[in-house]
């Protein structure tokens, strides 16, 4: 079980900019690595157009046709991939089966700064650049204009306690607020931000059926934050120990990995895979599969159960919902988390993106998930004040089975815009879904 070497991930750049570069990942397999694999590439912002995947249940080799931007660190995406490989840092890959890892140190952002449109996004975008994951944050504007932000965070570099980390931060967001940043501020706190809440109180019953419904794929096919159901079918005939999975769908960001991480959280292997796209818009599977105990699936109900979750993991992803608030409007997005308890990458980012295209002022920000961010805009001191304790409470909701990342972003209806709830809705949508 020795240490793998810089070869397990070899990474061939393209010559040309819009070609595919080739990442080829060769290491010892475990279950859930194409998962975690490909939320690292979604996380990197890297366009999948092919995959081909083989392992013997000992090894594995994987290689990714991706297509990357001029600003991908792909010595940065190498290095995380060879994280994620089994042994990469010498440890015998049973162990790391065996043994999960520690939480990572928490960390609170403190940052005050003269407020603008916009603002929550850019700071995400740097925090998202330096790999601080957002646990949580909270973000409150007084009457004369000054807001304090704080964020909970988390290193992947796991540095933050560093002085030289430290001043990189500061020195990031410094160069996006300018002159508008007044303080800053990074301490260590305590890791008790994971709690978990049974169910979305803050939903009407019939809001949470047609969200978080997982049973039964919905009959609109002009649903605009949907995509059309895929086709799935499976065969037990051209494989002594295998099941063969053939998937027709739409191609959307994170294809593979909502494939990858609906697997991993059944506990299938893939011996032999493959992925591509056909035209622009439609993606081909191939997959060969097992059940744990190296057993094609024969049971009807388990093949049933498996399709049907795959249908609604490809079908709606992420779930979008603009809800009338009294005066104001709130938008819901809502993703799935993992069994491992990752959520799907980059949702927050994109969220506020979105919405600062649309040039929509958010009055409030509301996750409550694994990662539990709570943002508030526009709120007068006495309010935060009085709000201050239930903010500290860190929550996940758990409807059914499934745990879930839900995100609510009070919309402020004052400046009388006229963005209407479709258009809203589709941005959104686009924004989480699309490569472009």
């Amino acid at each position: 079980m020795g240490i793998l070497f810089d070869d397990a991930v070899i990474i061939r750049q393209s010559e040309k900019e819009g070609e595919p570069s080739v990442i080829t990942v060769n290491c010892p397999d475990k279950t859930g690595l194409g998962s975690d694999l490909c939320r690292i590439i979604l996380f990197f912002g890297l366009t999948v157009v092919r995959t081909d995947v083989s392992t013997d249940g000992k090894w594995c080799y994987l290689v990714f046709w991706v297509v990357g931007k001029p600003s991908t660190r792909w010595s940065l995406l190498k290095k995380r991939l060879m994280g994620a490989c089994p042994s990469c840092s010498g440890i015998s890959y049973y162990r790391a089966e065996l043994q999960p890892p520690r939480p990572p140190d928490v960390f609170l952002l403190k940052f005050c700064c003269h407020d603008r449109r916009g603002l929550l996004h850019d700071v995400t975008e740097v925090l998202c650049e330096l790999e601080l994951t957002i646990k949580r944050v909270k973000v409150s504007t007084t009457p004369d204009g000054k807001v304090m932000d704080l964020f909970f965070i988390t290193d992947t570099r796991e540095l933050l306690h560093t002085k030289n980390r430290q001043d990189d931060t500061y020195d990031h967001l410094k160069a996006v607020l300018g002159v508008a940043m007044i303080s800053c501020d990074i301490e260590m706190v305590g890791p008790e931000i994971a709690a978990c809440s049974q169910g979305p109180s803050f939903l009407s019953d019939a809001i949470a059926e047609d969200m978080f419904n997982t049973e039964t794929l919905d009959e609109h096919p002009d649903d605009c934050v949907a995509f059309k159901p895929p086709s799935i079918t499976m065969d037990n005939s051209l494989s002594p120990s295998h099941t063969l999975v053939q998937i027709v769908c739409e191609d959307h960001k994170g294809l593979l990995y909502d494939v990858m991480r609906t697997l991993k959280d059944y506990n299938i292997q893939i011996s032999y895979g493959r992925f591509t796209t056909k035209g622009k818009s439609e993606c081909e599977m191939d997959l060969f599969i097992m059940q744990a105990d190296g057993k094609k699936i024969i049971d009807p109900s388990k093949q049933s159960s498996l399709r049907s979750r795959l249908q609604m993991e490809l079908s709606r992803p992420l779930r979008v919902a603009l809800i009338s608030r009294g005066p104001d409007s709130e938008l819901l997005v809502a993703n799935p988390v993992e069994i491992t308890g990752n959520g799907r990458p980059l949702v927050f980012y994109d969220i506020t993106l979105a919405l600062k295209m649309l040039d929509r002022p958010i009055f409030s920000v509301l996750l409550k998930s694994p990662s539990s961010i709570f943002v508030s805009l526009k709120l007068i001191e006495a309010y935060v004040s009085l709000h201050q304790q239930n903010w500290l409470k860190s929550e996940r909701y758990m409807i059914g089975d499934r745990e879930w990342e839900v995100y609510r972003v009070l919309l402020d209806e004052g400046d009388g815009s006229s963005v209407s709830k479709q258009k809203i809705e589709e941005t959104v949508w686009k924004m989480l879904m699309s490569w472009e």
